[in-house]
């Protein structure tokens, strides 16, 4: 096979194990009002369910970052174990006596994807250099429309049971971990394993245009977890309002949808920033998606084909900024720290929406959707401020 061939090869399997992979991320919240009654859980209660995730996904990129994994393990053994290791804590909720079980379990998903993710993104890098950002794109679209998987299994009801949300997830993550440890092969583009070094994290955290890219990414995730945990419920409110027969049902199919046309937005997004550069592109999504942050929750009571059309733009591009924070940081970081840094990166970004999405979930309740939804679009505001800083800086300092 010749070079080519072979790195459009290695982009589908790392963008299908992705996929299947990252379907156990939202597999719980999908299918979560069964656990909710179950247990007798209240919101903010059912809300921990999914930011829990986040939490471990915090945790476990924050120990990664620390000791360098994804510098120093090679990364289709690291991307494999973490999925195998998804694979069984997602199962093992059908087991799951409590809701504090249920709780570890999910923490332990989320330290298992902090193996997933960046180590994804790097593999793909070594690949691609003057397509990165496309293909970075497709990786990121893949993982979206894994996340959004849930929520098509269970809108399509039937004989479909929360059981099997849950075991067709966590499948797809065992799969894809025997995927990529039988056919990835880094790429002609390499970044060198090295040794443990302590200061590789504090040189990233003193490296300007890295951590400006961050901060671009940090605005942007301020927004995103939040979105996509509100996106279902509101949609089976505004089907409740018109008196649908099974709100939740459309509701979830509705949620599909929105989560998974950001996978076309991150691929599109990836081609137009390889032409017309990544912080700009990044900005664009940012001032798209905070203004359809702005006016989407207002639109409870609007006609079906407006909050529709709102809601499929928002969710286009929402995410589709996310592969190219996750681009510039494998070009402006110092090369011996990239696993390390986009480690980082995503680290913070995730802790960051353990907030949004718990003061989401809260505002929603208490004063309803639409200022649930304005409050995200802060985070694109504060992530186009951060990019503008980056384009601003001499070249060589990027």
């Amino acid at each position: 096979m010749d070079r080519d061939a072979a790195r459009w090869s290695q982009l589908a399997l790392v963008s299908l194990a992705l996929l299947a992979a990252m379907s156990a991320w939202f597999g719980l919240t999908a299918v979560g009002d069964l656990w909710t009654r179950r247990w007798q859980l209240g919101p903010g209660q059912a809300a921990w369910l999914t930011t829990i995730v986040q939490v471990g996904f915090v945790a476990g990129t924050a120990g990664a970052a620390l000791l360098n994994l994804a510098d120093i393990w090679p990364s289709r053994a690291y991307f494999a174990a973490s999925a195998l290791l998804a694979a069984v804590s997602n199962a093992l909720l059908l087991a799951a006596p409590d809701y504090p079980t249920a709780l570890a379990l999910r923490f332990v998903t989320g330290v298992s994807f902090a193996g997933v993710y960046p180590p994804a993104m790097k593999m793909i890098a070594t690949w691609f250099r003057s397509a990165r950002g496309f293909a970075i794109g497709a990786v990121v679209g893949a993982l979206t429309i894994g996340k959004a998987m849930p929520y098509l299994l269970d809108g399509l009801g039937g004989a479909t049971t929360g059981a099997t949300v849950i075991v067709a997830t966590s499948v797809g993550a065992a799969l894809a971990g025997v995927a990529v440890f039988a056919g990835y092969r880094d790429g002609p583009h390499p970044f060198a394993r090295r040794p443990f070094e302590w200061q590789r994290v504090g040189r990233i955290l003193r490296h300007r245009p890295t951590m400006l890219a961050t901060g671009g990414y940090l605005g942007h995730m301020w927004e995103l977890y939040a979105g996509w945990l509100l996106i279902t419920p509101f949609f089976a409110a505004v089907f409740t309002a018109r008196g649908g027969t099974d709100p939740a049902a459309s509701g979830s199919l509705w949620g599909f949808a929105v989560i998974a046309v950001g996978g076309l937005g991150a691929v599109v997004a990836g081609i137009g920033a390889d032409r017309w550069g990544r912080a700009r592109v990044a900005s664009g999504a940012m001032l798209i998606s905070g203004l359809g942050s702005v006016i989407l929750g207002w639109l409870l009571h609007a006609p079906l084909w407006v909050v529709g059309t709102v809601a499929i733009v928002w969710g286009a591009t929402i995410v589709a900024d996310s592969a190219q924070f996750s681009a510039l940081v494998t070009e402006v970081a110092p090369p011996d720290a990239v696993g390390t840094a986009l480690t980082l990166q995503t680290m913070l970004g995730f802790a960051l929406t353990g907030v949004s999405m718990q003061l989401g979930v809260r505002v929603a309740e208490s004063l309803g959707w639409g200022p649930a939804f304005t409050l995200l679009a802060v985070g694109p505001a504060l992530g186009m401020a951060a990019m503008r800083r980056l384009s601003l800086l001499p070249p060589h300092d990027v």
